[in-house]
């Protein structure tokens, strides 16, 4: 069942387009990335997702019913450019934002004790935000976030700024809070994290839908004639009439071979040709990357 569904919207700024029939279907319980190149129109979507606009046609359904301004409750969003008062405290502007979506004072200072304490961030409570690191502000906005316990949850490029061990933290908390039954969208331009996170996603381009789907089934959808052939010990596979070797790797007692065949090859063949250079230790058709596809996707459209 969908969480959250766009049907047909269209949104149109003067003479440009930036949204042209866009439809997305968000499952409960799942991270969907919303994905493009900038400029596609994916700010523009979440904007309107967040009521800050509105479309000029299209429908927008939360929970199977139309979307009204006091979803709002219901939705968390955080934005790519980040908006904390410089001036003012740290544990004040927590409060006062989760005052905002509708907690009240004694239950939104019971789960910013437990946030500030899991973020390892109670020694700032009463610093004022710009004495903080970018970091250490994304971890504050992030909490305000998800604070109120949305049903949806936005995130517009959530690792901008983090150090690697940061940016781990939030990545676990994401699958966490997906895990206690969260709705996730999340927008980004790394594809890395695409494959780590994402359950489904939509590829929007110029304001027009691309691609959509499941990841692991585009990811299959888009394999080509390509496999991996990992043997044991150092062994040399040469290329012959029924496969080129791409790429060979030797590490860890192992050898790894990328090979390419023809789109008619037959896998006994080609098994049987590769297994007299030595013992195959497994076998299996190589996934393009996310970010590969991202690529031969919005080239082939441009």
């Amino acid at each position: 069942m969908s969480l959250f569904e766009a049907r047909n919207v269209t949104k149109q700024f003067g003479s440009f387009k930036a949204l042209d029939d866009v439809s997305i279907s968000v499952p409960e319980k799942c991270i969907y990335g919303l994905l493009g190149p900038n400029g596609a129109g994916k700010t523009t979507l979440i904007r309107i997702i967040n009521q800050i606009t509105g479309p000029d046609s299209g429908e927008l359904l939360l929970g199977g019913k139309k979307l009204v301004p006091g979803d709002v409750y219901s939705i968390g969003y955080l934005p790519e450019e980040r908006g904390l008062y410089k001036k003012m405290k740290v544990g004040e502007q927590a409060l006062y934002f989760a005052q905002l979506k509708g907690l009240s004072k004694e239950e939104a200072m019971r789960r910013l004790k437990y946030w500030f304490k899991k973020l390892d961030i109670v020694d700032w409570w009463g610093k004022k935000v710009e004495e903080l690191s970018k970091g250490m502000q994304q971890k504050v906005q992030f909490i305000t976030t998800v604070l109120h316990e949305p049903r949806l949850i936005i995130f517009d490029e959530p690792f901008t700024g983090f150090d690697p061990v940061n940016a781990n933290t939030i990545k676990n908390e994401i699958l966490f809070l997906r895990e206690r039954g969260a709705t996730i969208i999340f927008s980004t331009h790394n594809m890395a994290s695409v494959e780590e996170l994402c359950d489904n996603i939509t590829l929007i381009n110029k304001g027009k839908t691309l691609l959509e789907g499941s990841v692991d089934e585009i990811r299959r959808k888009w394999a080509g004639s390509e496999y991996e052939i990992v043997f044991g010990g150092n062994v040399q596979l040469e290329s012959n009439g029924i496969f080129k070797v791409v790429r060979q790797e030797f590490r860890d007692q192992l050898t790894s071979v990328r090979i390419s065949t023809a789109v008619n090859a037959v896998t006994n063949d080609i098994l049987g040709h590769a297994m007299k250079s030595g013992n195959i230790v497994s076998f299996q058709q190589a996934l393009p990357s996310m970010n590969e596809i991202f690529i031969r996707v919005v080239e082939s459209k441009n």
